[in-house]
């Protein structure tokens, strides 16, 4: 038997949720509309946060050719995932490929590891959907804002002496004794140094995260009268980091989006980051963030858990939240990825002169890598060595042509593809002069070290 080419054009489902962008301002609503369907029509008024790409069973996607899931595809041909990968993960997807349209505050929240996630979907199925864990990687569309694991410590000790309205919700002694530890272990970073460090941290953290909502709402309308008239010089100038006057105004916007939050002050601890386009977080299992603004390729293990605590209207769990964060501490950059030329793209003439370029994001784990490509002018092309796993390709901007074997298709903004394992892939711009032809292509192989490699 003959199986077809594995060249799959996907139709991939969007999500309304509060905090996405409006119409067809976002990213995830306007990729969605580019392919037929006949469940979508961009309402102008309605909120369009995430676009789903993959075979998770809250939105699976589906071929657009035969309407079947692509979660039944590659449960009826093995040979689309690769043995190996479906060895090791089953007959499913082991990631999960998203675009995100950011109009408000993401919640407050982190995802829980593996041996957690278990727990909680034995415990609580329907706050808990998935048994695995979710690390995640977020590459910038657009101009991103976000916060992103706990600052240095030195920072948070800085708000801690100079906002009145922190250190209430915190408590005198408790803050009192986390500045002191602080101060002790400055430039020091034994680990017992460290242990005491994450000890004070997660006790001053805890302190707030356990505040009543009358004791939040009291001090969030100190906090936010303290920087309204203060602006610049708002906790005494701010820090290194992040200014009194980013800090002001971003109080500011975020209490009109969810007044009198407890994540108000959760700003304080945890750092403050804004990425261009193609600059990328790896946040793993465990690590508290929230995203602020922009729009985002999102890609995770696949897995719907998310352990929320602030900036939200759903179900929060606090106490799982502060149990759960490993406490690590670091500079922003430190939680930045650096992406590397990928070694299995060749580019051709008229892409290698032009600058075109394919970039490989390639966080510590082993169910997801992410490719962009960039390819300028007309007639660029980059050919993709055969993997032994499956690919997912998104375009996000340009058009061109995806080609697998003798099968060549469109691709366009908003495209989505499957690609399965052991494909040689090509792809060229059909673009003009100056023209981007800009693709994300998400993927899985499992290495092979029996030989030692």
């Amino acid at each position: 038997m003959v199986l077809p080419t594995p060249l799959y054009r996907l139709q991939c489902g969007v999500n309304s949720y509060d905090w996405g962008k409006i119409g067809s301002d976002s990213a995830a609503a306007k990729f969605a509309a580019a392919t037929p369907s006949d469940n979508l029509t961009i309402e102008s008024e309605k909120p369009y946060a995430e676009l789903w790409m993959g075979t998770h069973p809250s939105n699976p996607s589906k071929d657009l050719e035969s309407g079947r899931t692509l979660l039944d595809l590659v449960e009826s041909n093995a040979m689309l995932l690769s043995p190996s990968v479906r060895a090791r993960y089953g007959p499913k997807l082991p990631f999960l490929f998203k675009v995100l349209s950011i109009n408000k505050a993401l919640s407050i929240q982190a995802h829980p590891n593996k041996t957690l996630a278990e727990q909680l979907h034995a415990k609580d199925p329907r706050n808990y959907p998935d048994d695995n864990h979710k690390p995640e990687m977020a590459i910038a569309i657009t101009d991103f804002e976000g916060l992103c694991g706990f600052r240095p410590l030195g920072e948070i000790a800085h708000f801690l002496s100079n906002i009145p309205s922190l250190r209430s919700l915190v408590g005198e002694e408790v803050a009192t004794n986390f500045i002191t530890t602080v101060k002790s272990s400055e430039g020091e970073s034994s680990p017992d140094a460290t242990a005491q460090n994450k000890r004070a941290l997660r006790s001053a953290f805890s302190a707030m995260m356990q505040s009543s909502p009358e004791d939040v709402a009291s001090a969030a309308k100190s906090l936010v009268a303290e920087a309204e008239s203060q602006g610049s010089t708002f906790a005494a100038g701010g820090t290194e980091s992040t200014s009194g006057e980013i800090m002001s105004r971003l109080i500011i916007r975020l209490n009109k989006q969810f007044p009198d939050d407890i994540g108000l002050f959760v700003l304080f601890f945890l750092n403050y980051v804004t990425l261009s386009p193609g600059e990328a977080l790896f946040l793993k299992a465990d690590d508290i963030h929230a995203y602020v603004s922009g729009d985002i390729i999102e890609c995770m293990a696949a897995s719907d858990n998310v352990v929320r605590a602030g900036f939200t209207p759903k179900f929060k769990d606090v106490q799982n939240l502060v149990d759960m964060l490993t406490y690590n501490y670091a500079p922003i950059g430190e939680q930045k990825m650096t992406p590397r030329e990928y070694p299995y793209a060749v580019l051709n003439r008229a892409a290698y002169s032009s600058g075109s370029e394919a970039i490989l994001y390639d966080p510590p784990i082993d169910e997801f890598s992410v490719i962009r490509s960039v390819l300028k002018g007309n007639g660029s092309k980059v050919t993709f060595d055969p993997i032994d796993g499956p690919s997912i390709i998104i375009c996000t901007g340009g058009k061109g042509k995806i080609s697998v074997g003798a099968k060549t298709e469109e691709i366009k903004e908003g495209y989505v593809f499957f690609v399965g394992a052991t494909a040689e892939l090509v792809m060229e711009s059909e673009g003009g002069q100056g023209d981007e032809f800009i693709t994300f292509k998400a993927f899985c192989e499992v290495e092979d070290h029996s030989n030692g490699a």
